[in-house]
Protein backbone atom coordinates (compact mmCIF):
# COMPACT_ATOMS: atom_id res chain seq x y z
CA UNK A 1 0.00 0.00 0.00
CA UNK A 2 1.08 3.25 -1.29
CA UNK A 3 2.16 5.89 1.31
CA UNK A 4 1.54 9.28 1.84
CA UNK A 5 4.84 11.27 2.27
CA UNK A 6 4.20 14.47 4.48
CA UNK A 7 3.00 17.67 2.58
CA UNK A 8 2.15 16.07 -0.46
CA UNK A 9 -1.60 15.88 -0.14
CA UNK A 10 -1.77 19.69 0.35
CA UNK A 11 0.46 20.52 -1.98
CA UNK A 12 -1.80 18.36 -4.37
CA UNK A 13 -4.68 20.08 -3.53
CA UNK A 14 -2.88 23.60 -3.55
CA UNK A 15 -2.33 22.91 -7.71
CA UNK A 16 -5.29 21.37 -8.57
CA UNK A 17 -7.02 24.45 -6.63
CA UNK A 18 -4.75 26.55 -8.70
CA UNK A 19 -5.75 24.59 -12.19
CA UNK A 20 -9.44 24.96 -11.05
CA UNK A 21 -9.12 28.55 -11.30
CA UNK A 22 -7.25 28.90 -14.47
CA UNK A 23 -9.84 26.71 -16.08
CA UNK A 24 -12.71 28.97 -14.27
CA UNK A 25 -10.90 32.03 -16.10
CA UNK A 26 -11.11 30.37 -19.31
CA UNK A 27 -14.62 29.22 -19.31
CA UNK A 28 -15.23 32.66 -18.22
CA UNK A 29 -12.66 34.14 -21.53
CA UNK A 30 -14.90 31.92 -23.24
CA UNK A 31 -18.08 33.11 -22.48
CA UNK A 32 -16.91 36.97 -22.59
CA UNK A 33 -15.90 35.68 -26.61
CA UNK A 34 -18.91 34.79 -27.18
CA UNK A 35 -20.94 37.84 -26.41
CA UNK A 36 -18.55 39.63 -28.88
CA UNK A 37 -19.40 36.98 -31.39
CA UNK A 38 -23.25 37.95 -30.78
CA UNK A 39 -21.99 41.62 -31.57
CA UNK A 40 -20.18 40.76 -34.78
CA UNK A 41 -23.29 38.79 -35.66
CA UNK A 42 -25.62 41.84 -35.64
CA UNK A 43 -22.80 44.27 -37.57
CA UNK A 44 -23.18 41.49 -40.32
CA UNK A 45 -26.73 40.81 -40.52
CA UNK A 46 -26.38 44.62 -40.86
CA UNK A 47 -24.10 44.50 -43.62
CA UNK A 48 -24.99 41.34 -44.98
CA UNK A 49 -21.29 40.25 -44.67
CA UNK A 50 -20.56 36.69 -44.63
CA UNK A 51 -19.77 34.10 -42.05
CA UNK A 52 -16.79 32.62 -43.05
CA UNK A 53 -13.60 35.12 -43.34
CA UNK A 54 -10.35 32.67 -44.47
CA UNK A 55 -7.67 35.43 -44.35
CA UNK A 56 -9.00 36.63 -40.76
CA UNK A 57 -9.28 32.83 -39.47
CA UNK A 58 -5.37 32.23 -41.06
CA UNK A 59 -4.12 35.60 -39.48
CA UNK A 60 -5.80 34.33 -36.13
CA UNK A 61 -4.19 31.20 -36.33
CA UNK A 62 -0.33 32.25 -37.46
CA UNK A 63 -0.87 34.49 -34.68
CA UNK A 64 -1.84 32.35 -31.91
CA UNK A 65 1.19 29.55 -32.95
CA UNK A 66 3.38 32.17 -32.75
CA UNK A 67 2.62 33.33 -29.05
CA UNK A 68 2.40 29.59 -28.18
CA UNK A 69 6.33 29.34 -29.66
CA UNK A 70 7.09 31.97 -27.73
CA UNK A 71 4.93 30.48 -24.32
CA UNK A 72 7.29 27.37 -25.02
CA UNK A 73 3.50 25.44 -25.78
CA UNK A 74 2.78 22.89 -28.40
CA UNK A 75 1.66 25.51 -31.34
CA UNK A 76 -0.23 22.35 -33.22
CA UNK A 77 -2.32 22.11 -30.02
CA UNK A 78 -2.63 25.78 -29.78
CA UNK A 79 -4.35 25.80 -32.93
CA UNK A 80 -6.68 22.65 -32.78
CA UNK A 81 -7.89 24.31 -29.52
CA UNK A 82 -8.30 27.69 -31.21
CA UNK A 83 -9.78 26.26 -34.47
CA UNK A 84 -12.16 24.26 -31.95
CA UNK A 85 -13.10 27.92 -30.77
CA UNK A 86 -13.47 29.15 -33.99
CA UNK A 87 -15.75 26.35 -35.34
CA UNK A 88 -18.10 26.97 -32.86
CA UNK A 89 -18.01 30.57 -32.99
CA UNK A 90 -19.10 29.89 -37.01
CA UNK A 91 -21.60 28.01 -36.29
CA UNK A 92 -23.18 30.22 -33.92
CA UNK A 93 -22.77 32.89 -36.41
CA UNK A 94 -24.48 30.78 -38.82
CA UNK A 95 -27.66 29.86 -36.79
CA UNK A 96 -28.36 33.72 -36.13
CA UNK A 97 -27.64 34.15 -39.75
CA UNK A 98 -29.90 31.27 -40.85
CA UNK A 99 -32.79 33.52 -40.84
CA UNK A 100 -30.88 36.64 -42.77
CA UNK A 101 -32.57 37.01 -46.08
CA UNK A 102 -30.55 38.77 -48.71
CA UNK A 103 -33.82 39.63 -50.10
CA UNK A 104 -36.62 38.89 -47.83
CA UNK A 105 -40.22 38.39 -49.68
CA UNK A 106 -38.41 37.44 -52.53
CA UNK A 107 -40.33 34.35 -54.18
CA UNK A 108 -38.49 31.50 -55.05
CA UNK A 109 -39.64 28.45 -57.20
CA UNK A 110 -37.82 25.01 -56.76
CA UNK A 111 -38.59 22.48 -59.20
CA UNK A 112 -37.82 19.10 -58.11
CA UNK A 113 -38.67 20.99 -54.51
CA UNK A 114 -40.15 17.32 -53.17
CA UNK A 115 -36.65 16.06 -53.51
CA UNK A 116 -34.00 15.50 -50.89
CA UNK A 117 -32.20 18.72 -52.08
CA UNK A 118 -35.04 20.62 -52.75
CA UNK A 119 -36.66 20.14 -49.77
CA UNK A 120 -33.07 20.89 -48.05
CA UNK A 121 -33.42 24.28 -49.87
CA UNK A 122 -36.79 24.89 -49.38
CA UNK A 123 -35.85 25.22 -45.25
CA UNK A 124 -33.45 27.71 -46.07
CA UNK A 125 -34.88 30.34 -48.03
CA UNK A 126 -38.26 29.86 -45.71
CA UNK A 127 -36.24 30.11 -42.91
CA UNK A 128 -34.70 33.23 -44.43
CA UNK A 129 -38.01 35.23 -44.85
CA UNK A 130 -38.53 33.91 -48.58
CA UNK A 131 -41.71 33.02 -49.76
CA UNK A 132 -40.75 29.43 -51.36
CA UNK A 133 -43.15 27.56 -54.56
CA UNK A 134 -42.19 23.68 -54.67
CA UNK A 135 -43.17 22.20 -57.90
CA UNK A 136 -43.29 18.41 -58.44
CA UNK A 137 -43.84 16.29 -61.65
CA UNK A 138 -47.29 16.55 -61.30
CA UNK A 139 -47.58 20.37 -61.11
CA UNK A 140 -46.80 21.36 -64.81
CA UNK A 141 -50.69 21.88 -65.68
CA UNK A 142 -50.35 24.56 -63.02
CA UNK A 143 -47.06 25.84 -63.99
CA UNK A 144 -48.17 29.03 -65.46
CA UNK A 145 -49.35 30.16 -61.83
CA UNK A 146 -46.34 28.72 -59.83
CA UNK A 147 -44.34 30.66 -62.41
CA UNK A 148 -45.91 33.73 -61.64
CA UNK A 149 -43.79 36.52 -59.90
CA UNK A 150 -41.18 34.27 -59.05
CA UNK A 151 -37.58 36.14 -58.28
CA UNK A 152 -35.81 32.82 -58.57
CA UNK A 153 -36.77 29.56 -60.23
CA UNK A 154 -33.84 26.88 -58.99
CA UNK A 155 -34.05 23.27 -61.16
CA UNK A 156 -33.16 20.71 -58.55
CA UNK A 157 -34.32 17.56 -60.72
CA UNK A 158 -32.06 14.55 -61.27
CA UNK A 159 -29.32 14.86 -64.20
CA UNK A 160 -30.75 13.14 -66.95
CA UNK A 161 -34.13 15.37 -66.32
CA UNK A 162 -32.28 18.58 -66.26
CA UNK A 163 -32.29 19.80 -69.88
CA UNK A 164 -35.51 18.54 -70.14
CA UNK A 165 -36.76 20.39 -67.25
CA UNK A 166 -35.07 23.16 -67.97
CA UNK A 167 -36.66 23.80 -72.15
CA UNK A 168 -40.20 22.90 -70.35
CA UNK A 169 -39.86 26.09 -67.78
CA UNK A 170 -37.94 28.50 -69.45
CA UNK A 171 -41.18 30.18 -71.88
CA UNK A 172 -43.21 30.47 -68.64
CA UNK A 173 -40.38 32.76 -66.54
CA UNK A 174 -40.41 36.19 -66.59
CA UNK A 175 -37.36 37.68 -68.09
CA UNK A 176 -36.35 39.34 -65.10
CA UNK A 177 -36.50 36.08 -63.15
CA UNK A 178 -33.36 34.55 -62.37
CA UNK A 179 -33.04 30.80 -63.62
CA UNK A 180 -29.95 28.69 -61.68
CA UNK A 181 -29.77 24.75 -61.55
CA UNK A 182 -28.13 22.74 -58.52
CA UNK A 183 -27.11 19.22 -60.52
CA UNK A 184 -23.10 18.13 -60.47
CA UNK A 185 -22.66 18.87 -64.22
CA UNK A 186 -22.67 22.30 -65.32
CA UNK A 187 -22.12 22.48 -69.32
CA UNK A 188 -25.40 20.92 -70.58
CA UNK A 189 -27.42 22.51 -68.19
CA UNK A 190 -26.28 26.32 -68.70
CA UNK A 191 -26.06 25.86 -72.50
CA UNK A 192 -29.82 24.82 -72.01
CA UNK A 193 -30.77 27.75 -69.96
CA UNK A 194 -29.23 30.33 -71.67
CA UNK A 195 -31.15 28.87 -74.74
CA UNK A 196 -33.96 28.72 -72.81
CA UNK A 197 -34.37 31.70 -71.04
CA UNK A 198 -33.84 35.38 -71.95
CA UNK A 199 -33.58 36.20 -68.07
CA UNK A 200 -30.52 36.27 -65.44
CA UNK A 201 -28.54 32.28 -65.59
CA UNK A 202 -26.43 30.86 -63.12
CA UNK A 203 -25.38 27.50 -62.51
CA UNK A 204 -25.01 26.31 -58.84
CA UNK A 205 -23.28 22.67 -57.68
CA UNK A 206 -23.93 22.44 -53.86
CA UNK A 207 -20.66 20.24 -52.56
CA UNK A 208 -22.63 18.81 -49.87
CA UNK A 209 -25.65 16.27 -48.99
CA UNK A 210 -29.53 16.97 -47.68
CA UNK A 211 -27.83 15.87 -44.46
CA UNK A 212 -25.74 18.35 -43.82
CA UNK A 213 -26.61 20.51 -40.53
CA UNK A 214 -24.87 23.36 -40.86
CA UNK A 215 -23.68 25.79 -44.36
CA UNK A 216 -20.48 26.51 -42.56
CA UNK A 217 -17.69 26.04 -44.73
CA UNK A 218 -19.97 24.05 -47.41
CA UNK A 219 -18.19 24.39 -50.90
CA UNK A 220 -21.09 25.91 -53.58
CA UNK A 221 -18.99 26.00 -57.08
CA UNK A 222 -21.19 28.91 -59.07
CA UNK A 223 -20.86 28.88 -63.19
CA UNK A 224 -21.68 32.27 -64.60
CA UNK A 225 -24.25 32.26 -67.33
CA UNK A 226 -25.61 35.79 -67.92
CA UNK A 227 -26.22 39.07 -66.22
CA UNK A 228 -23.88 38.23 -63.41
CA UNK A 229 -25.12 41.13 -61.60
CA UNK A 230 -28.91 40.05 -61.48
CA UNK A 231 -27.82 36.60 -60.19
CA UNK A 232 -25.35 38.28 -57.24
CA UNK A 233 -27.87 38.14 -54.42
CA UNK A 234 -27.74 34.15 -54.90
CA UNK A 235 -24.27 34.08 -54.15
CA UNK A 236 -24.18 36.27 -51.12
CA UNK A 237 -27.22 34.88 -49.78
CA UNK A 238 -25.35 31.70 -49.09
CA UNK A 239 -22.40 33.42 -48.38
CA UNK A 240 -24.45 34.98 -45.99
CA UNK A 241 -25.19 31.06 -44.36
CA UNK A 242 -21.67 30.32 -43.82
CA UNK A 243 -20.94 28.93 -47.83
CA UNK A 244 -17.82 29.31 -49.61
CA UNK A 245 -18.64 29.76 -53.39
CA UNK A 246 -16.09 28.77 -56.22
CA UNK A 247 -16.56 30.36 -59.21
CA UNK A 248 -15.91 28.87 -62.07
CA UNK A 249 -16.48 27.87 -65.90
CA UNK A 250 -18.69 25.12 -66.36
CA UNK A 251 -16.40 23.60 -68.18
CA UNK A 252 -13.67 23.74 -66.09
CA UNK A 253 -16.36 22.52 -63.54
CA UNK A 254 -17.00 19.34 -65.68
CA UNK A 255 -13.50 18.70 -66.10
CA UNK A 256 -12.31 19.26 -62.35
CA UNK A 257 -15.60 17.10 -61.54
CA UNK A 258 -14.71 14.06 -63.14
CA UNK A 259 -11.86 13.78 -61.44
CA UNK A 260 -12.95 15.02 -57.90
CA UNK A 261 -16.38 12.76 -57.68
CA UNK A 262 -16.96 10.67 -61.08
CA UNK A 263 -13.54 9.01 -61.30
CA UNK A 264 -13.18 9.23 -57.01
CA UNK A 265 -16.68 7.26 -56.92
CA UNK A 266 -15.85 4.83 -59.52
CA UNK A 267 -12.86 3.66 -57.88
CA UNK A 268 -14.33 3.51 -54.22
CA UNK A 269 -17.22 1.45 -55.94
CA UNK A 270 -14.77 -0.68 -57.60
CA UNK A 271 -13.27 -1.53 -54.42
CA UNK A 272 -16.23 -2.29 -52.27
CA UNK A 273 -17.23 -4.57 -55.12
CA UNK A 274 -13.93 -6.40 -55.15
CA UNK A 275 -13.97 -6.84 -51.19
CA UNK A 276 -17.54 -8.44 -51.83
CA UNK A 277 -16.31 -10.59 -54.74
CA UNK A 278 -13.91 -11.69 -51.88
CA UNK A 279 -15.93 -12.15 -49.00
CA UNK A 280 -13.67 -10.55 -46.83
CA UNK A 281 -14.64 -10.15 -43.32
CA UNK A 282 -15.00 -7.05 -42.41
CA UNK A 283 -15.47 -6.69 -38.96
CA UNK A 284 -12.23 -9.17 -38.41
CA UNK A 285 -9.95 -6.60 -41.01
CA UNK A 286 -10.80 -3.84 -38.28
CA UNK A 287 -9.26 -5.58 -35.85
CA UNK A 288 -6.01 -6.16 -37.44
CA UNK A 289 -6.27 -3.05 -39.09
CA UNK A 290 -4.09 0.69 -38.54
CA UNK A 291 -6.32 3.39 -38.19
CA UNK A 292 -5.60 4.67 -41.66
CA UNK A 293 -7.15 1.26 -42.91
CA UNK A 294 -9.90 2.26 -40.71
CA UNK A 295 -10.30 5.56 -41.89
CA UNK A 296 -10.19 4.08 -45.74
CA UNK A 297 -12.76 1.47 -45.17
CA UNK A 298 -15.13 4.04 -43.42
CA UNK A 299 -14.92 6.37 -46.62
CA UNK A 300 -15.78 2.95 -48.58
CA UNK A 301 -18.25 2.26 -46.39
CA UNK A 302 -19.96 5.59 -46.48
CA UNK A 303 -20.47 5.40 -50.31
CA UNK A 304 -22.57 2.28 -49.53
CA UNK A 305 -24.85 3.83 -47.25
CA UNK A 306 -25.95 6.14 -49.73
CA UNK A 307 -28.40 5.96 -52.65
CA UNK A 308 -27.37 4.37 -55.95
CA UNK A 309 -29.45 5.83 -58.36
CA UNK A 310 -27.35 9.33 -56.75
CA UNK A 311 -23.78 8.07 -57.56
CA UNK A 312 -25.15 6.45 -60.76
CA UNK A 313 -26.41 10.06 -62.14
CA UNK A 314 -22.81 11.15 -60.96
CA UNK A 315 -20.97 8.65 -62.76
CA UNK A 316 -22.66 7.97 -65.72
CA UNK A 317 -23.38 12.10 -66.22
CA UNK A 318 -21.82 11.87 -69.75
CA UNK A 319 -19.47 10.56 -72.43
CA UNK A 320 -16.34 12.57 -71.38
CA UNK A 321 -17.08 10.78 -67.63
CA UNK A 322 -17.12 7.54 -69.01
CA UNK A 323 -14.06 8.05 -71.21
CA UNK A 324 -12.09 9.46 -68.47
CA UNK A 325 -12.87 6.10 -66.12
CA UNK A 326 -11.96 4.12 -69.30
CA UNK A 327 -8.76 5.75 -69.40
CA UNK A 328 -8.41 5.52 -65.04
CA UNK A 329 -9.27 1.23 -65.78
CA UNK A 330 -6.47 0.98 -68.81
CA UNK A 331 -3.87 2.35 -66.23
CA UNK A 332 -5.03 0.04 -63.26
CA UNK A 333 -4.39 -2.97 -66.68
CA UNK A 334 -0.87 -1.83 -67.32
CA UNK A 335 -0.21 -1.77 -63.30
CA UNK A 336 -1.81 -5.26 -63.87
CA UNK A 337 0.73 -6.57 -66.07
CA UNK A 338 3.08 -5.35 -63.85
CA UNK A 339 2.00 -7.46 -60.89
CA UNK A 340 2.07 -10.26 -63.39
CA UNK A 341 5.88 -9.84 -64.11
CA UNK A 342 7.02 -9.34 -60.83
CA UNK A 343 8.21 -5.80 -61.99
CA UNK A 344 9.12 -4.61 -58.63
CA UNK A 345 11.67 -2.04 -60.52
CA UNK A 346 9.08 -0.98 -62.45
CA UNK A 347 6.82 -0.56 -59.54
CA UNK A 348 9.29 1.63 -57.54
CA UNK A 349 10.31 3.52 -61.01
CA UNK A 350 6.46 4.92 -61.13
CA UNK A 351 6.19 5.27 -57.82
CA UNK A 352 9.20 7.79 -57.82
CA UNK A 353 7.42 9.22 -61.23
CA UNK A 354 4.19 9.79 -59.47
CA UNK A 355 5.61 11.37 -55.35
CA UNK A 356 7.73 14.05 -57.48
CA UNK A 357 4.42 14.82 -59.57
CA UNK A 358 2.13 15.15 -56.68
CA UNK A 359 5.22 17.80 -54.94
CA UNK A 360 4.48 19.48 -51.73
CA UNK A 361 0.75 18.21 -51.41
CA UNK A 362 2.13 14.70 -50.42
CA UNK A 363 3.90 16.27 -47.44
CA UNK A 364 0.28 18.67 -46.84
CA UNK A 365 -1.54 15.44 -47.50
CA UNK A 366 0.70 13.64 -44.59
CA UNK A 367 -0.14 16.04 -42.36
CA UNK A 368 -3.92 16.03 -43.14
CA UNK A 369 -4.18 12.76 -42.62
CA UNK A 370 -2.46 12.27 -39.47
CA UNK A 371 -4.39 15.05 -38.22
CA UNK A 372 -7.44 12.92 -39.17
CA UNK A 373 -6.08 9.66 -37.86
CA UNK A 374 -4.95 11.29 -34.20
CA UNK A 375 -9.03 12.19 -33.92
CA UNK A 376 -9.75 8.64 -35.18
CA UNK A 377 -7.93 7.13 -32.60
CA UNK A 378 -9.16 9.08 -29.78
CA UNK A 379 -12.87 8.14 -30.98
CA UNK A 380 -11.97 4.14 -31.30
Amino acid sequence: MFKNKGGNDKTLSRLRKKIDDIDQKIVDLLAERKKIVNSVVADKKARNLPVYHPAREENIISARRDQARQAGIDPDHVEELFRLIMRQSRLVQTGHMAGQGIKPGETILIVGGYGEIGQYLEKLFSGAGYRVRLMGRRDWPGVKRLCDGVGLAIISVPIESTVETIYRIGPHLSEKTVLADVTSIKQAPVRAMLDAHKGPVIGLHPLFGPTTSSLDKQIIVATPGRDQESCQWIIDQFSAWGAVIVMSTPDEHDEIMGIVQALRHFATFAFGGFLREKRVPLSRTLEFSSPIYRLELGMVGRLFAQNASLYAEIIFASEKRRALIKDYIATIGKYGDMIESNDKDMFKAEFDKIAKWFGPFSEQALRESSFLIDKLIERF
